[in-house]
């Protein structure tokens, strides 16, 4: 029974900690309660109560919320480092690309490396979102559509973009792609530096 008592103020202290994080990793990726809740299933004023510490967290509660925004549930509780540098990512695949996150912290720039088949792809069709976005080709070729331009990459070449204007991009010919992609949800460019030329 005393240790349950040592334990209650470090168990409270995570639990009031959970609704302001639960309410920053939303703002960051720029969804609303509307969208939270048809994503999850759970209402809109329980997540707002659950944002506010009016309703205290709950495993049922915290991980649909984790699935829908695609981080560890840890990320939510804010558990401590294990001292393992190391991201744990979990591959997603979708319609034949998948997806390997290479950051494992919610919000800012994510970083990911991708591998599409040829082929796994329909009519390419462009989209449009807030962000900003930086490719880098692995090896394959990588196709990308941006507003009028129609270019192909090949391995060593990058190219980056604002995500406002229509782009898609996807496999090149016969064979697979594989590349790396780093997103800024509002707008925040990537700034690469290199060793100026010597003349």
């Amino acid at each position: 029974m005393k240790e349950q008592t040592q334990d209650a103020p470090e168990l409270d202290a995570v639990l009031t900690g959970v609704g302001p994080r639960l309410r920053r990793l939303r703002k960051d990726r720029g969804v609303t309660l509307a969208a939270l809740s048809e994503a999850t299933g759970i209402s809109v004023s329980t997540l707002s109560r659950l944002e506010s510490g009016g309703r205290r967290p709950s495993l049922e509660l915290l991980l649909p919320i984790a699935r829908a925004h695609e981080v560890p549930l840890d990320d939510l509780v804010g558990a401590p480092p294990v001292g393992d540098p190391r991201v744990r990512a979990k591959p997603i695949v979708v319609g034949g690309r998948t997806a390997l996150p290479l950051t494992g912290r919610p919000g800012g720039l994510q970083a990911y490396k991708f591998v599409q088949e040829a082929g796994s792809c329909e009519q390419p069709e462009q989209r449009t979102h807030e962000g900003y976005e930086w490719l880098y080709v692995l090896s394959g070729r990588l196709r990308l559509l941006l507003a009028e331009h129609d270019l192909v990459l090949g391995p060593g070449e990058a190219a980056e973009f604002d995500t406002r204007l229509p782009h898609w991009f996807g496999p090149a010919g016969d064979g697979p792609v594989e590349f790396l992609s780093l997103f800024g949800p509002q707008g925040e460019r990537m700034h690469v530096r290199a060793k100026p030329k010597r003349s």
